[in-house]
């Protein structure tokens, strides 16, 4: 393409939106924040970053009609990267602040990790820092990203997805958790990659040139 794919970067009122916009534009698209549906659906990808509540952020988009609009690209077969909050809200549902119903658009739900790891030991929650994670499956996003890779987590909530083979990416904190989800055209991940420097930015670059291959 002559010129970048058009890459809509949702705002329902979530932080750190800036950042993860200029890390797209690093990685070579035209990356838009906004809260405008219309926007969205004539986007050639959505990305939705998220950190805060579930609830409100769920709320949010529905209130804005976002939640429709990201539903409409997906549908239209156009890719969804979805950041940490936006990995979350692809589920039924989360307990966080009790029982919440999430968008739906994959099985599963999101529960805050435990207090103790298998062994009986304390577990510090959230889990903030740098983590490995291993990706595996057949996702065009996998076969651009290293087998293993290190990025850096802040979440006290991790997806626990009803299908198996959804989760294509796993990390270890207190035992084994869903690192990265996808199915079809979405692909989302509980980790921040605007912050993970050079490996976030070989996640964004895998995303811009399955961005590009797809419009």
């Amino acid at each position: 393409m002559s010129t970048p794919p058009r890459t809509a970067v949702v705002d329902y009122g979530a932080g750190n939106l800036r950042s993860v916009a200029k890390a797209l534009v690093r990685s070579g698209l035209a990356a838009e924040i906004t809260e405008d549906p219309d926007a969205v659906r004539r986007a050639d990808a959505v990305v939705l970053p998220g950190v805060g509540a579930f609830a409100d952020a769920v709320a949010n988009l529905r209130a804005k009609g976002l939640d429709a609009a990201i539903h409409a690209s997906i549908e239209a077969g156009r890719p969804y990267l979805g950041l940490c909050l936006g990995l979350q809200v692809l589920f039924d549902e989360s307990e966080e602040h009790g029982r919440t119903q999430g968008l739906g658009w994959l099985r599963g739900r999101v529960e805050r990790f435990p207090e103790r790891d298998a062994a009986g030991r304390a577990l510090r929650v959230p889990h903030i820092g740098w983590n490995s994670v291993i990706f595996s499956g057949d996702h065009p996003m996998c076969a651009r990203l290293p087998a293993e890779d290190c990025f850096y987590f802040v979440h006290a909530y991790r997806a626990v997805p009803a299908e198996a083979r959804v989760t294509v990416g796993r990390a270890e904190y207190g035992g084994e958790f869903a690192a990265a989800v996808a199915r079809d055209n979405v692909f989302a991940v509980q980790f921040h990659p605007e912050k993970s420097q050079s490996a976030g930015k070989r996640l964004l670059d895998a995303f811009a040139a399955w961005v590009v291959r797809c419009a």
